[in-house]
């Protein structure tokens, strides 16, 4: 489940088989759009709406995970996780149409560095998108899986750095290969950068340097979303080229502007240096130095941005790993994941450990004076980057003699201080009466792979035991709500799957069409109209044949050669 696309695959065999969506790619957009008539388009469809109807489409949504956030389309109101559940359900249906048999459970990546709130919003997306969510795998070690699994099969060691950039995240992960066990021994990251950034710093700068003086203040969206578009293109150029171009139509008026990759990579300073913090940290964490580690492997969409590459090699003094697709990679390793909870034969010999990727620990108060406390500080009982599943225990003591309750509030986060990290749940035990300064607390936290964790308060002096159990579920979703939740998504009306390929067609035509000027626009206008009257006879032999006419006539506009 991608900021920018998603992937859907499957176990068979003896290998890792990725499956094509309706259009026969395996990369879906990870795109929402309402059309007039209220129908919900996923994927090519609702990407080329961006440009066209950005004010009913939606984008980089998982960005937003385990946040209130609230997007309208249309007549509609959409949280993160249900956006991601349509995503979802859509990645379920070209399964279930490519294996010819229902879907009910699955495997789903997240970024390493996601916390707490954001794998449970992710846990409730694929709820909502009727799946049985067996694990949620950090998206480098899914990579690491991929990459490696031929080298851990076959004994051989080695320790690398995955660097993982995708549309809207960042994540280090540092792991081992030893012994038919692949160990990861350290993750940071950054949940806010990733290829979006690229593109909007590169919207940003056409905008006050190339747009004309009209276009500068208060942009429509539709404008913004044109820009965005043709700078997602430069972007792509620009890791190819050493120097590209991009032009903006709007209003009968045109804009060009050309970069140079040298003077982009100056742009980009910012972002780049950005990079730089999670990878000290994780190889900090990691205990090992540069020069002990065998491999680069760089996965994420964003990866193929040639200053990204070259920023990468600059700074761990090797060129990375070319030999893995950067888009394909995770999604591959999240379905190796899968086949090791099936207990396929084939993995036998293959063991996987992960790491907790934040601090947890409660909020204490300290002496720093006789008669003054400092309040509110973070006391870590299980420290980031901990082998799991784990268990750890402190004891704490209660600040006042009379104290009659301990209340024990649980956090997230690697701050000091606790107003910066993120609660997580909170449990309250009594104390013994007339003892309270002697009555020890102890506190267990236990964290499993499936991202649970347990807390188990025992009071000594009493006796008393409570247990709180923080799992995957989300505040926002209780039972009845994410079963009304539910029932909301299923009765919005999608598209037949068979009807995708004319979907994303005509909103490929619709895009070029409010792209273009004078005859190239006329031109498409009547090819669009050609292909309406062929939809409206419903004649199958005649669609197929107008929807490879169209597809060849918008290739000849978009090399610039038609009549």
């Amino acid at each position: 489940l991608g900021t920018t696309n998603s992937l859907v695959g499957v176990w068979r065999g003896e290998r890792a088989e990725l499956i094509p969506n309706a259009l026969g790619k395996l990369l879906t957009p990870s795109v929402v759009s309402v059309d007039a008539e209220e129908r919900i388009l996923i994927g090519e469809a609702a990407r080329d709406r961006l440009v066209t109807h950005p004010e009913r489409t939606a984008a980089a949504f998982k960005r937003y995970m385990g946040s209130a956030r609230v997007t309208r389309l249309g007549k509609h109101a959409f949280r993160p996780e249900e956006l991601s559940a349509l995503v979802l359900k859509s990645l379920k249906a070209d399964a279930e149409a490519y294996l010819h048999e229902p879907v009910t459970e699955a495997v789903i990546t997240v970024p390493a560095y996601f916390n707490d709130a954001q794998r449970k919003a992710t846990r409730v997306a694929g709820e909502l998108a009727d799946l049985r969510v067996e694990r949620l795998l950090n998206e480098p070690t899914a990579a690491a899986l991929a990459y490696g699994l031929h080298e851990a099969l076959s004994g051989a060691e080695a320790r690398f750095a995955v660097l993982d950039l995708g549309g809207g995240t960042f994540d280090v992960s540092v792991m081992e290969f030893f012994e038919g066990v692949m160990e990861v021994r350290s993750s940071a990251g950054d949940n806010f950068l990733g290829g979006e950034d690229f593109i909007d710093l590169l919207a940003a700068t056409f905008l006050a340097e190339a747009a004309p003086a009209a276009w500068r203040e208060n942009p429509p969206p539709a404008l913004q979303g044109r820009i965005r578009n043709a700078a997602t293109r430069l972007l792509h150029q620009l890791s190819e080229h050493s120097a590209a171009e991009m032009r903006v139509l709007w209003e009968e008026e045109s804009a060009d502007w050309r970069l140079e990759n040298e003077t982009f990579q100056q742009l980009a300073a910012p972002l780049l240096e950005r990079l730089r913090a999670p990878i000290e940290r994780a190889l900090r964490d990691s205990r090992f130095k540069l020069k002990e580690l065998d491999e680069l492997l760089l996965v994420g969409g964003a990866t193929r941005i040639a200053i990204v590459r070259q920023a990468m090699t600059r700074l761990f003094g090797r060129f990375p790993s070319a030999h893995i697709n950067p888009d394909e990679a995770i999604a591959l390793g999240a379905v190796t994941q899968a086949a090791l909870k099936m207990r396929n034969a084939a993995l036998e010999d293959l063991v996987l450990t992960d790491i907790c990727p934040y601090s947890l620990g409660v909020e204490v108060a300290r002496d720093v004076a006789p008669g003054q406390l400092e309040l509110g500080l973070f006391c870590p009982i299980i420290e980031r980057n901990t082998l799991i599943p784990c268990s750890r225990e402190h004891s704490f003591l209660p600040i006042h003699e009379d104290q009659k309750q301990l209340n024990i509030e649980i956090y997230q986060g690697e701050s000091r201080r606790v107003a910066n990290n993120i609660k997580l749940g909170e449990i309250t035990v009594d104390l013994p009466r007339g003892e309270a300064k002697r009555a020890a607390v102890n506190v267990r936290f236990t964290y499993d792979v499936d991202g649970l964790l347990e807390v188990d308060v025992f009071v000594p002096a009493s006796g008393l035991r409570k247990n709180l159990v923080i799992q995957g579920s989300n505040s926002q979703y209780d039972a009845e709500e994410l079963a009304r939740r539910r029932a909301f998504l299923a009765t919005l009306k999608v598209p037949p799957r068979e009807q995708a390929e004319n979907r994303a067609l005509l909103a490929r035509a619709e895009r070029m069409y409010e792209e273009c000027l004078g005859d190239a626009r006329d031109y498409i206008d009547q090819c669009i109209a050609a292909f309406n009257t062929a939809l409206e006879s419903q004649d199958t032999h005649r669609i197929t044949r107008a929807r490879k006419e169209l597809e060849e006539r918008l290739r000849h506009v978009d090399i610039g050669v038609w009549d």
